[in-house]
């Protein structure tokens, strides 16, 4: 371990809470709060005619003029065209011809919340098989260059690998980073660790870059990556590769070195949960 080291702490890799990662936490189920208070007399009637007159546009591709949007939305006509042009103006619509279509503010909160609705979906995914395997379970995937563990679920009885190294730069020790490197090609891992070189974290972490590359070399297409406390001392690790298109990534889990007899069961366990759903998965790949 390098001088002035702190001792790496034996529990699972979580990203840092800023640059370039962000990642979701899935936490422990928690009471729902109450819901907001839905008395007529609390809403706003110019926002419900509003988003009425929205609804309507969004069920004509074809676009719709005044009149028919103010009949399908129940208003009156100036009621209609006040809202219309506010809209208009705001960028949720467009005018063109007389006809209103959906504007480009629309258009970014339709992508906004598909976006959302995909990261949610990885996220019960994890938690569910968080709860089936005991384990924390993470989800990352390399981009742009960079390893980014997207989102991690964990339980305060089974916590994540605590971070006491960055994340980003020592894909080298942990099964995270070796499952990513290993489905690069050569000249990207050698990018890769041009950048972020082999350092030693633990006793047990790969000693140089050679090293590590002829690892990675021997690492069968598909096949989970195993680590034994090279990031933490007191953690085990198990990255499966989810390659989808030409994007890298990967499904993991981690577990105290004393449960080390639990991790091949339970990577055989959570890949065959990843092979039933990894198709809808696979399209929430850039969460």
């Amino acid at each position: 371990m390098p001088t002035g080291s702190a001792r790496p702490p034996a529990s699972a890799p979580r990203p840092p809470a800023s640059g370039a990662v962000r990642t979701a936490r899935v936490p422990s189920p928690e009471p729902e709060a109450a819901p907001l208070d839905p008395h007529p007399t609390t809403l706003i009637g110019s926002v419900q005619r509003a988003m009425r007159l929205l609804e309507a546009v969004s069920a004509r591709d074809q676009g719709a003029p005044a009149k028919q949007l103010a009949r399908e939305a129940g208003l009156a006509l100036p009621t209609a065209y006040h809202l219309l042009r506010t809209l208009v103006h705001e960028g949720y619509l467009r005018r063109d011809k007389g006809l209103f279509f959906l504007g480009d503010a629309a258009e970014r909160l339709s992508s906004s919340g598909a976006q959302q609705k995909r990261r949610s979906t990885v996220s019960e995914t994890l938690a569910r098989w968080r709860d089936a395997i005991g384990a924390p379970v993470y989800y990352a995937i390399y981009r742009e260059g960079e390893i980014e563990v997207m989102c991690v679920a964990d339980t305060p009885a089974n916590p994540a690998v605590e971070e006491w190294a960055d994340f980003r730069e020592t894909g080298h020790a942990h099964a995270i980073g070796q499952c990513l490197l290993s489905q690069l090609d050569k000249k990207s891992r050698r990018d890769h660790l041009a950048r972020y070189p082999v350092q030693s974290l633990t006793p047990y972490t790969v000693r140089d870059e050679d090293r590590l590359l002829r690892r990675l070399e021997r690492t069968a297409r598909m096949e989970p990556v195993i680590e034994r406390q090279e990031y933490a001392l007191g953690a085990v690790c198990a990255a499966i590769p989810i390659t989808v298109g030409s994007t890298a990534g990967s499904i993991a889990l981690s577990l105290p070195s004393h449960q080390a007899d639990r991790l091949l069961l339970a990577t055989r366990k959570l890949q065959s949960e990843i092979g039933l759903v990894l198709g809808s998965l696979g399209i929430s790949i850039s969460i």
